[in-house]
């Protein structure tokens, strides 16, 4: 009898150490939650305040850092990249720079072209403000300078230019117009045996589907939309270069054309980089960047905005329970 009851009250006094243990752990770690919840709270909430103050300093510097120059200058815009929407070279930054720099007390306007082209509606409302503004600002010169390629809707643009410039190297032209309606499965679907189900409201809806085949009819639609296109083009060309051009054939086919041959066929005037042009023909050789970018303010805040997201993530990673890293 003593034996038995000397082994209930050690079972009955494991019991109270193992759950006195158990509260223990839970309250140190309640503790120790709370001094992490602390932590990340004094952290952003000091670096929230290191933010503000940053973000305010650094516009402030900003607002007495962008003053335009006075003197004697040349305004230069870069045209770079595929023009879309979107872009660096969209129409809503290049039509904002090239405002900008007419209406400044810059000598003249040089665009620095470097561009494959890109959406036509997006080249057109370039070089229709480039015509307005040429009109409204007539004692203001607008040069263009080619430096490796500027193709298709790049030249749709500058061929609104006064003078145009490039390098006996430069890639110059793709005068056309091209729509990629990608590839054709329909063959392959049945040789599968898949059946496409597909279900429009009007007869031509689905007319660039991949996987079904392409209608005569679609396709001489298709041809006359991209000639009329292409025509207009070719008229812009005309009209932009007027006397200048030498017009062939060839020179509309879509081919690409290098510095000397475009220089030939008078797609461009001359050779000449963007100082040269600057010092020589404008007669001021100091060049002042008119082109829109994103502000590097909000690049900044936009970078910080990622770390912060980066920071905040990893973290939660880091205490979420259960995880296996």
């Amino acid at each position: 009898m003593t034996s038995s009851n000397n082994t209930g009250e050690s079972d009955v006094a494991n019991q109270e150490n193992w759950e006195r243990d158990v509260i223990t752990r839970l309250a140190f770690a309640g503790l120790e939650e709370q001094k992490k919840a602390r932590r990340w709270s004094i952290f952003f909430k000091l670096f929230f305040v290191v933010y503000l103050l940053l973000l305010v300093i650094l516009a402030n510097f900003s607002s007495t850092s962008d003053v335009r120059p006075s003197g004697n200058y040349t305004a230069v815009i870069d045209l770079n990249g595929v023009i879309a929407q979107g872009k660096s070279a969209s129409a809503d930054n290049l039509i904002a720079s090239l405002r900008e720099a007419f209406e400044s007390k810059a000598k003249a306007i040089i665009i620095r072209a470097n561009s494959p082209g890109g959406a036509t509606v997006q080249s057109a409302y370039v070089r229709d403000e480039i015509v307005r503004l040429r009109k409204l600002h007539e004692d203001k010169k607008l040069y263009a300078v080619v430096s490796d390629l500027c193709a298709s809707g790049c030249y749709y643009i500058i061929s609104a230019a006064d003078k145009i410039y490039a390098n006996p190297s430069s890639l110059i032209g793709s005068i056309g117009v091209i729509v990629d309606a990608g590839f054709g499965f329909a063959d392959a679907m049945k040789k599968v045996g898949i059946e496409r189900r597909v279900f429009t409201a009007g007869e031509h809806k689905a007319m660039l589907d991949p996987f079904m085949p392409l209608n005569p009819a679609d396709r001489a639609h298709m041809n006359k939309m991209l000639r009329t296109v292409h025509e207009e083009f070719i008229a812009v060309v005309k009209e932009g270069r007027g006397a200048a051009l030498k017009p062939t054939k060839e020179m509309f086919s879509g081919r690409i054309w290098e510095g000397k041959a475009a220089l030939k066929m008078g797609l461009i005037d001359d050779f000449g980089s963007a100082g040269k042009v600057a010092r020589e023909i404008v007669k001021a050789e100091k060049m002042v960047d008119f082109t829109r970018r994103e502000h590097w303010l909000d690049r900044l805040a936009g970078s910080i905005g990622s770390a912060i997201g980066d920071v905040i993530t990893t973290r939660m990673e880091q205490d979420a329970p259960g995880v296996v890293r």
